[in-house]
C-alpha cells in the first residue's frame, strides 16, 4: 500500500494541475514621471520579463527603440523600488531596422537574447514582427510570421491592433504571439454589444522561429458607455503559466474618460483536446471553430480605491515576480504611460499574488 501511495504523489506533482487559480492585490509602485536616465526619459514601457535574475522592460518608442534592464526590490510581499541598471538600445544600421517600422509592444528573454514583438505600421505597409537582438542590440534574425499578419494581406489586420503580448512557452520549445484585435477577415472589434470578436494566440518553434499551431480567444464586449471618440478593446499581454494555461490581460479604453478611460482585466484561458489549432484557416468568419475556455480571474476596478488618485492605467506588460513570503508566486504587471502625450498617466507596476488549490 505504501508503494502505491508514494506513486500516485510522484505521479500527481508530475502530472496535477491546481483547478482553482485565483488572484489576490498585493501593492502598487509608481515610478516618478518623466524620470531621466541615461539621456532618455523612462515611460512607454509595454511589456516586461524576467530573466538572469533582472528584469527586462520594453519601451515603445519609434524613434529610439530600447530595453529598460533593472530590478524590483520586493519585500514583506510589496514592491519597495524599481531601480534601472542599464539599456539596450537596438541598433538601427541593420537592413532589418531600415526596412521596418518598430512599434514595439512585448519582450521576453532567453540565453541572453532579447526577444521582442512589434507591431509594425498596417496604414504604412509594414509587417508586424517578431525579432531577436543580442545584448548590445545587435539584430540576430525574425520569425517567419503567417501571410495573413502581413499588413497588405486580404485578412485586413488592424493598424495598432497586431502583435501585442507574447510569452516563452511552458514546455521552453517555443513562444506565443498574441494579437491585440481581431483579423478583420476574422470577426468585428469588440463593442457595446456580444460580437465575434476573435483574437489569434499563436505558438513558434524556437528551432524553427516558425508558426506550428494557434487558437483563438474571444474578446469581452465594452461595458461602460460609450464616451469619446476612441472605445475599444484588446488584449495587451499574456503569460503561460502552466502547460496550456495563460493569464490572459485585457483592456478596455475609453478616450473620453480621461485618467479614468481604462478597464483591465485579467483572463485564464485554457487550451484542451476541444479547442481548434486555426493556424491554416485564413478566415474565420465563415469557419466553425472552438476559442479558448476563458473565465475571469480579477478585475481592477475592485481595487480601483486603493491605487493612486485611483487610476488604473494602461497596462501592457505581466511576467512573475518573486516567490512570496507563504511560498506563493507573484505576478507583476507595469503600466505604458505613453510619454504623457494623452494627458496625465502613470509609470504603475503592480504586485499580484497567484493562490492556486
Amino acid at each position: 500500500m505504501r508503494k502505491i501511495i508514494i506513486l500516485l504523489v510522484v505521479f500527481c506533482s508530475a502530472a496535477c494541475k491546481p483547478e482553482r487559480v485565483s488572484l489576490k492585490f498585493l501593492n502598487e509602485f509608481v515610478v516618478k514621471d518623466s524620470l531621466r536616465f541615461k539621456n532618455t526619459i523612462i515611460g512607454g514601457i509595454s511589456g516586461i520579463d524576467f530573466n538572469n535574475n533582472q528584469y527586462y522592460m520594453v519601451v515603445d518608442d519609434a524613434k529610439n527603440p530600447r530595453v529598460l534592464i533593472g530590478n524590483i526590490f520586493v519585500k514583506n510581499d510589496s514592491i519597495k523600488s524599481v531601480d534601472f541598471k542599464t539599456i539596450t538600445q537596438i541598433d538601427t544600421t541593420s537592413q532589418f531596422y531600415k526596412n521596418n517600422i518598430l512599434d514595439i509592444e512585448s519582450v521576453f528573454v532567453e540565453n541572453h537574447q532579447i526577444n521582442l514583438v512589434s507591431e509594425g505600421s498596417i496604414n504604412k505597409g509594414k509587417n508586424p514582427s517578431v525579432f531577436k537582438i543580442d545584448s548590445l542590440g545587435k539584430f540576430i534574425e525574425s520569425a517567419k510570421i503567417p501571410a495573413y499578419f502581413y499588413a497588405g494581406s486580404k485578412a485586413k489586420p488592424k493598424h495598432n491592433g497586431t502583435f501585442e503580448g507574447s510569452s516563452k512557452s511552458y514546455d521552453k520549445k517555443g513562444f506565443w504571439v498574441a494579437m491585440e484585435a481581431p483579423l478583420e477577415a476574422d470577426g468585428e472589434e469588440s463593442t457595446f454589444y456580444e460580437t465575434q470578436s476573435p483574437i489569434r494566440i499563436t505558438y513558434f518553434d524556437k528551432k524553427t522561429t516558425s508558426a506550428t499551431k494557434q487558437f483563438t480567444y474571444q474578446l469581452e464586449k465594452i461595458d461602460k458607455p460609450a464616451k469619446g471618440k476612441v472605445n475599444l478593446n484588446g488584449v495587451t499581454a499574456i503569460l503561460e503559466y502552466t502547460e496550456n494555461s495563460f493569464f490572459v490581460v485585457e483592456r478596455i479604453y475609453q478616450s473620453g474618460y480621461g485618467s479614468f478611460g481604462n478597464t483591465v482585466r485579467i483572463f485564464k484561458a485554457t487550451i484542451n483536446e476541444k479547442t481548434t489549432n486555426t493556424l491554416t484557416l485564413q478566415s474565420l468568419k465563415e469557419e466553425k471553430y472552438i476559442t479558448l475556455k476563458k473565465e475571469l480571474l480579477f478585475d481592477f476596478t475592485d481595487i480601483k480605491e486603493v491605487l493612486t488618485d485611483k487610476i488604473i492605467d494602461n497596462i501592457e506588460g505581466i511576467t512573475f515576480g518573486p516567490v512570496l513570503s507563504n511560498g506563493n508566486r507573484s505576478l507583476i504587471l507595469v503600466s505604458d504611460d505613453n510619454f504623457q502625450i494623452y494627458g496625465k498617466q502613470l509609470n504603475q507596476f503592480l504586485l499580484l499574488e497567484i493562490e492556486e488549490k
